[in-house]
């Protein structure tokens, strides 16, 4: 799953740091603090619900943008319970992914289909932008 949203979002401009599990990906999210976290709640030794309350619980890390990525219907409510930014079913559309994120990171497209431009006042046009 990491390749494919790699392969759709990285087409798109977007820089990506991948991890193949919960405790790699909190390592990683705490050593680079990226501006969105992809959040895919079925992973090995540490789920995605417990990244999520680590998350939450740790001052530098609670303002980080979260899509929750699900393949269990089940699991939306209490997705919508939760302090997440947006959420995706797998499997998804490539175009809703990136719209998705696009909304979240404060992303607009431009009417002319030329890309895309920060909303004014939340992000530098030059930033690149480390989705996890």
């Amino acid at each position: 799953m990491i390749d494919l949203i790699r392969l759709i979002l990285e087409h798109e401009g977007f820089k990506l740091i991948g991890a193949l599990g919960g405790h790699e990906g909190l390592d990683t999210i705490r050593q680079v603090k990226p501006d969105l976290v992809l959040l895919d709640l079925m992973m090995p030794r540490m789920d995605g619900w417990e990244v999520y309350q680590w998350m939450k619980d740790d001052d530098e890390l609670r303002s980080i943008p979260i899509i929750v990525v699900t393949v269990l219907e089940r699991d939306i409510d209490r997705v919508r319970g939760l302090q997440v930014d947006d959420y995706v079913m797998k499997p998804f559309l490539p175009r809703e992914l990136v719209r998705r994120v696009r909304n979240v990171l404060g992303l607009v497209v431009q009417p002319d289909g030329n890309g895309s431009v920060p909303r004014p006042g939340r992000w530098d046009s030059s930033e690149t932008f480390k989705v996890r």
